[in-house]
């Protein structure tokens, strides 16, 4: 697909620079660059420097800045852009004021949070609800963080032996000091599958999610399972259609917390839905000028995939027949 890498999350191009991870004389080089700064995160929100209009980047500090004092654990290399070297660290630690619970569990929390030693500007906000106002450097660098951060959280005790391990390789690996084990980040695969039949396209609902809102079905490769089976087997499981001829697209990373989604399309070989109601609430076909009405506002009863996931650019490129 042409316009894979449009996809928010990717096509940014950054330079990881991998060599300098287990460099300790040089990291400590690029930490100490008068140019090198810190991107922040708060429980998997990350800085956003808000404008008046409502746009916002990718917060950016020096790396002495004193809300750097919350962070418990040391800075993770992210990478060198132009402006020079960029680290990451989290201050998850920091307890506000006034933390609203049920919005941080919620599907989509809107709330922002505001640490008294930044600018009044400076907002933590659900990645979620910023990632397709932001650049796509910014995305990944957000992105790549919070995947990070939620793998150190999760994996914080040796697989092998139980023993607390410690973050190594500049935050891309964790060592254990017990048993000599090393643990690397985890990506889990996953396929989300555009099925068509004619003009319609197969969408499905989990349980929980908002009133009328439907996306593409989804689900984890298994373990000795190629992609192309991956896509047959879960549209089987969750909708009980048959699919045939399949085909890869495009791929996302989705830091949520931690896949990479591989976008395929398939042509289902009969229209039949016998969904699962453990692994789903609802699957049906929706023709063509039904997404374009969902798309538009205008459809009744159809809430279109989230702006920036996968889904929802896969099927605007259907819709636009752009999917070679």
């Amino acid at each position: 697909m042409k316009l894979a890498e449009q996809v928010t999350f990717g096509g940014s191009g950054l330079e990881r620079a991998a060599e300098f991870r287990g460099d300790a004389a040089r990291l400590a080089e690029l930490q100490a660059d008068p140019r090198a700064v810190s991107i922040v995160l708060w429980r998997g929100k990350p800085l956003m420097a808000w404008l008046p209009d409502r746009s916002a980047d990718l917060a950016r500090v020096q790396m002495d800045h004193p809300v750097l004092s919350e962070a418990k654990a040391d800075p993770i290399f992210l990478g060198i852009e132009d402006e020079g070297p960029v680290f990451a660290q989290d201050i998850s630690g920091w307890d506000p004021d006034d933390v609203d619970l049920a919005q941080l569990n919620s599907f989509m929390d809107r709330s922002e949070q505001h640490h008294p030693a930044l600018p009044p500007h400076f907002l933590f906000s659900e990645l979620r609800g910023v990632m397709t106002r932001i650049s796509a450097r910014d995305a990944e660098l957000a992105a790549t963080a919070r995947a990070l951060f939620s793998w150190h959280r999760s994996h914080r005790f040796c697989a092998m032996c139980g023993a607390e391990s410690q973050q190594a390789m500049a935050g891309w690996q964790r060592n254990c000091p017990s048993c000599g084990g090393q643990h690397f980040p985890r990506t889990d695969p996953v396929v989300i599958m555009l099925i068509t039949h004619g003009n319609d396209v197969l969408l499905g609902r989990s349980h929980g999610w908002p009133k009328g809102m439907y996306s593409l079905l989804a689900g984890f490769v298994e373990p000795g399972e190629t992609i192309e089976a991956a896509v047959r087997r879960e549209v089987r499981e969750e909708a009980g259609v048959k699919v045939g001829e399949v085909g890869y697209l495009a791929s996302q990373p989705w830091a949520f917390p931690s896949s990479l989604m591989f976008g395929c399309r398939g042509r289902a070989l009969s229209r039949d839905i016998n969904i699962d109601p453990k692994e789903i609430e609802d699957a049906r076909w929706f023709a063509r000028e039904e997404i374009m009405l969902a798309f538009s506002g205008r459809h009744p009863g159809l809430m279109p995939a989230r702006k920036g996931a996968i889904a929802q650019f896969l099927l605007r490129n259907w819709l636009a027949d752009r999917l070679d």
